[in-house]
């Protein structure tokens, strides 16, 4: 099983990765301050004459002097004339600390206010994870799968393109890095880390995007897992054929065989099916008059071809129920059944 990294390494390797997007938004101010450095030394090289030795200076030389100049120390004495060089003296410091004073202010700022930056800091994030499951679409379905996956103690990367969505702030609330974005477009599940995904779920509202989003993943990634929420059976099934796509789960496919099953009395927990085999988890009391007490777990699933996934007596309970155990009035089990089988099972316990 994969698990998550742990929470100190995506942080340390969120904060490096986020230099790197600091630096790129302070960039323009950083080459303005180059840019004026290097030509305030070529002119003090160029037209500057020391006035002590009567030569210009080297560039190395000029260039430590506009430096210098920049934070109002003065290494170069100042020039008797001409106006133009004496110019220089008054702005090339004035200029230059702009810069810095800019480029400081836009860097602390976007260090100190992650959220002022938003987007920014979330692309960080998303290019820390590896293995991790991308869901695109944080709707109903969209929030729950994420609760479920963080269960499972795996990574997840959100993308959502409404940016007033009901659950956008309670999915940051879990930690997860949340795209603001539409899926559609390729660059944005490639920042959200598609390339070093182990699965991504399209779960939108509109099917159509599901399947776009999720052939632009495997386009991009091969080996990635797709889970697709669709709602139309047939259609279901010809992209899970016709496009090589893992898995394609249809809403009503899913709640279809719980709605039925749940109608027919036998207290029917949940419904899926396997291949064309509709099975059934179902829970089953064993009532004071049930023709099952005394009989072991072993004696059960031989003779109706169930498995009890779970035993419950008192404050006993047992995934793994042991064969041996007897049946007694009150206990509680859950079995993995047919319906045909269910209903015999529900017929001995009246």
């Amino acid at each position: 099983m994969i698990k998550r990294r742990p929470r100190w390494q995506q942080y340390v390797r969120a904060q490096l990765r986020d230099l790197r997007v600091l630096f790129q938004e302070s960039g323009k101010a950083l080459l303005l301050f180059v840019l004026i450095l290097l030509v305030g030394a070529l002119l003090f090289h160029i037209i500057y004459i020391n006035p002590e030795t009567g030569q210009h200076p080297t560039y190395s030389e000029a260039l430590h002097a506009t430096f210098a100049l920049i934070f109002f120390e003065i290494v170069l004495p100042f020039p008797p004339g001409p106006w133009y060089v004496q110019f220089l003296y008054f702005a090339v410091p004035v200029m230059g600390l702009a810069a810095v004073a800019d480029g400081v202010l836009r860097f602390s700022t976007a260090l100190t206010n992650k959220q002022s930056r938003g987007q920014a800091w979330q692309v960080a994030m998303a290019s820390t994870y590896k293995n991790h499951v991308i869901v695109c679409g944080v709707g109903k379905i969209g929030y729950r799968v994420i609760q479920e996956l963080l269960k499972f103690e795996r990574d997840v990367v959100a993308i959502e393109m409404d940016g007033n969505g009901r659950f956008i702030e309670k999915t940051k609330n879990l930690g997860v890095p949340l795209l603001i974005a539409n899926a559609r477009r390729s660059e944005n599940i490639i920042k959200a880390g598609v390339l070093h995904a182990d699965a991504i779920i399209p779960c939108t509202n509109d099917e159509l995007a599901n399947l776009d989003i999720a052939l632009d993943a495997r386009d991009i990634n091969p080996n990635i897992k797709v889970v697709m929420r669709m709602f139309d059976d047939d259609l279901a099934r010809r992209v899970e054929k016709g496009f090589g796509i893992h898995t394609a789960y249809s809403a009503s496919a899913l709640s279809a065989p719980i709605f039925a099953a749940a109608a027919m009395r036998v207290n029917v927990k949940h419904s899926f099916y396997v291949g064309e085999e509709l099975l059934n988890v179902s829970e089953l009391i064993i009532t004071p008059q049930s023709a099952l007490i005394g009989w072991t777990i072993e004696r059960l699933t031989a003779e109706f071809d169930l498995s009890v996934v779970f035993y419950q007596s008192g404050d006993v309970c047992d995934i793994h129920a042991d064969p041996a155990r007897v049946l007694c009035a009150g206990d509680k089990i859950l079995v993995l059944a047919a319906m045909e089988t269910l209903y015999r099972v529900n017929d001995q316990n009246r």
